[in-house]
């Protein structure tokens, strides 16, 4: 961790000027982007993106929006390692006009609100404070959108806005008892260093209850995968809400405010909101329904050692592989079927890297001459299980039934 003590200590020009050419000045153009498409395979067409490698500190991504930046992890990376590199890992602002540049000499952390302390941390002070360190799944909370049928406004994301990383950085209890949380205080808000675009827009900031907030696992973290993170995933410090969708994981967070009372923003009280049905599942088209804010992630699985559509030589049975995450718990089982679900076989599970982690699995299953849909199923070690049938929501938000994938073996 010295080298990412020095890495951090003297964020540099070169990071500035890769800023201020690639994403201040506006001056990467779809068009020049394109080199290669990539095929989501959405239902009801216009499913081919292009693949970029414009953005700084980014490889090959699927670009599905330019500004602000929407990049999308192809589904390949996935089947290399559970955890996603760092210039491959999915990307989402909510504004165009994100940080291009952070003077870390001059940067503070600023916590304030319901305290008996307020305080402006430097970078130099947070990294003197005791560390943690853990793996946790990032996900979009409309991954997958692209599949809801009938379609939903909103990016048309495949299933790779997500990402896997081992987080680096400190308790955001610790960080809190600094600052000494006043009696009566109920809800922690965190702002960030993106504006935004028009003079009316609502600023982006999100609430955890105090004691989630004070959990021991919510995290500031400056590190992912052992390196400082990117600029683009939120330099030079992010909030890591452990089991819980991407919305609350704030990039760029710069100022942390202790409430009094439940924030009435309108990225708490009007955006992310999910059906307070079960699997927040309404009928299409339908409205004024009771609604929630979205929160923890549920189990979800993929195939991805072979992408839908391969056509490959007969075998009587063939070796598949992919990944697993039990949301808010961690992976128990997974199991996999050929034949349209009426047979399961049990997968072998990778090693554990932790609840909130992806987990690798590798199965054998048969194959028949032709068409073969592949099913994957995951349990959460709280006993959920993958349904079948996939919900709809106008927010195009959680989905996790069962995914298949369609080989063809010849």
């Amino acid at each position: 961790m010295d080298r990412l003590n020095s890495l951090l200590a003297a964020e540099t020009n070169r990071r500035r000027l890769l800023g201020r050419m690639a994403i201040g000045a506006g001056a990467i153009a779809a068009p020049a982007l394109a080199q290669q498409m990539a095929d989501l395979h959405l239902p009801g067409g216009n499913d081919e993106r292009p693949l970029t490698t414009a953005f700084p500190g980014k490889g090959s991504m699927i670009l599905q929006r330019n500004r602000p930046p929407l990049l999308e992890t192809p589904m390949e990376v996935f089947d290399r390692s559970v955890f996603t590199p760092n210039d491959q890992f999915f990307v989402r602002w909510h504004w165009s006009d994100i940080p291009t540049s952070v003077d870390v000499e001059t940067f503070r952390l600023r916590v304030g609100g319901m305290v008996e302390r307020p305080l402006a941390i430097s970078l130099a002070q947070l990294l003197r404070l005791p560390r943690i360190e853990y793996a946790a799944v990032n996900q979009c909370s409309g991954n997958s959108r692209g599949y809801f049928q009938p379609r939903v406004p909103g990016a048309q994301w495949g299933h790779g806005a997500m990402g896997n990383a081992k987080w680096t950085g400190v308790r955001l209890k610790d960080v809190l008892d600094l600052a000494r949380v006043r009696a009566g205080a109920v809800q922690v808000r965190f702002d960030a260093l993106d504006q935004p675009a028009v003079p009316d827009g609502p600023d982006f900031e999100k609430s955890l209850g105090l004691d989630h907030a004070r959990d021991g696992e919510v995290m500031i973290a400056f590190a992912m995968n052992g390196e400082q993170l990117p600029l683009l995933n939120g330099f030079p410090l992010r909030l890591i809400v452990p089991g819980w969708y991407s919305t609350y994981w704030v990039k760029a967070l710069n100022a942390i405010e202790v409430l009094g009372a439940p924030d009435e923003n309108y990225w708490m009280a009007k955006a992310y909101k999910i059906p307070t049905a079960p699997g927040a599942d309404v009928a299409p088209g339908s409205k004024d329904f009771p609604t929630t804010p979205i929160s923890a992630m549920i189990p979800r699985s993929w195939m991805t050692s072979l992408p839908e559509g391969q056509v490959i030589a007969y075998e009587p049975e063939i070796e598949v592989g992919g990944i697993a995450m039990g949301g808010d718990h961690g992976v128990a089982r997974v199991a996999v079927s050929s034949d349209g679900g009426r047979s399961w076989r049990q997968a072998t599970l990778g090693p554990d890297e932790g609840r909130y982690s992806f987990r690798r699995w590798d199965a054998r299953v048969p194959l028949v001459r032709g068409r073969n849909r592949i099913a994957v199923r995951c349990w959460n070690s709280a006993g959920v299980a993958q349904p079948f049938r996939p919900i709809w929501n106008p927010g195009g938000y959680m989905r996790g039934n069962v995914e298949t994938t369609t080989i063809v073996a010849s």
